[in-house]
């Protein structure tokens, strides 16, 4: 098991880089509890909202709109574990996650791949899945593989566990995939119960973590619903992965955009403890701002930047782990 190397510590190793002063985050924190409190997140769930009411919020059925008083976020946040460890089929590979521990993972989700052998652009296979992982598995800087690319030979419905298939035979390290869905999600934690030998042999050592995406601005849709319940239920960790577009679907402003992607999180969050107190979740962000000029995500620019190093700073000001787009 490793613990890596920490960032912005009072050390002689290791960097920090601080966009946000603790003011600042204390105003970002209420800015974020009056939007759930007045505004509300629209919740598309039906069980979920049920699980939001029972804990005391105020549930618009018709609207599918939920409001969540500040104090029962507050709990949630409070209860939400400071330190996670991933477990991979190899021990020597378990990465712990905690504040100002810094590792590495690949990018998620290529939708298109260039052939190593013949150069060309080609949509991916299930076999390229299995190659991403391999190649990852090699690589001693990374440390937990994230589903490189989308295998498109697959039957779209299940293509999940076929994923999961090909790289968890691929990689010894620690895997974060997209789940789909509740049903899909429940069948990922059986398949990772038979590998790691059981179920309660799973939540010794979690083999693989779910990754779900609120829909800006301020949705938890269906899927996403769904994906952070069971992973609270199968005691599998969940990356919150927020994927607000600065110009976009949240405010031009980096403290707006911040505002909007901290709701997103927190209510999901929120979700996660309430299904059960203590379920394991990761702080995610893929936020960055629109190219005005093309109506694109513009990722790897200066803002992508100043909003990962922001929001790493909300993570470790809630003491939860984080997980950031970068390059």
């Amino acid at each position: 098991m490793r613990r890596n190397h920490q960032a912005g510590r009072a050390r002689r190793e290791g960097c920090e880089f601080r966009v946000l002063t603790d003011d600042d985050l204390a105003d970002i924190h209420l800015g974020t509890l009056e939007v759930l409190e007045r505004t509300g997140v629209f919740v598309e769930d039906e069980e979920a909202r049920e699980v939001f009411a029972g804990a005391g919020a105020r549930v618009d059925a018709d609207k599918k709109v939920v409001r969540i008083p500040g104090h029962v976020v507050e709990q949630a946040i409070r209860t939400a574990p400071s330190s996670l460890r991933l477990a991979g089929r190899n021990p020597k590979n378990d990465i712990v996650l905690e504040a100002g521990r810094v590792g590495f993972t690949n990018f998620g989700e290529g939708v298109q791949i260039v052939d190593p052998y013949t150069g060309e652009l080609k949509v991916p296979t299930k076999q390229d899945v299995a190659d991403t992982a391999r190649m990852v598995d090699a690589l001693p800087n990374v440390d937990v593989y994230e589903r490189a690319v989308v295998a498109e030979d697959i039957d779209q419905r299940v293509v999940h566990l076929h994923q999961y298939e090909a790289w968890t035979t691929n990689t010894s390290k620690h895997g974060f995939m997209g789940s789909g869905n509740g049903f899909l999600s429940r069948k990922l934690a059986e398949m990772a119960a038979v590998i790691a030998g059981g179920r309660d042999k799973l939540r010794e050592r979690p083999l693989i973590s779910f990754i779900t995406c609120p829909v800006s601005p301020l949705k938890l849709v269906q899927d996403t619903c769904e994906i952070i319940m069971t992973a609270a239920r199968e005691h599998l960790a969940v990356n919150i992965l927020s994927m607000a577009m600065a110009g976009g679907s949240s405010p031009v402003t980096l403290a707006g955009t911040l505002v909007t992607h901290n709701a997103e999180v927190l209510a999901g969050l929120t979700l996660s403890q309430l299904t059960r107190p203590g379920a394991a979740v990761v702080y995610g962000s893929s936020t960055t701002a629109m190219d005005l000029r093309l109506a694109s995500a513009s990722v790897g620019s200066p803002e992508c930047a100043l909003i990962s190093a922001a929001v790493a700073q909300i993570a470790r000001f809630y003491l939860l782990p984080s997980w950031v787009a970068g390059a």
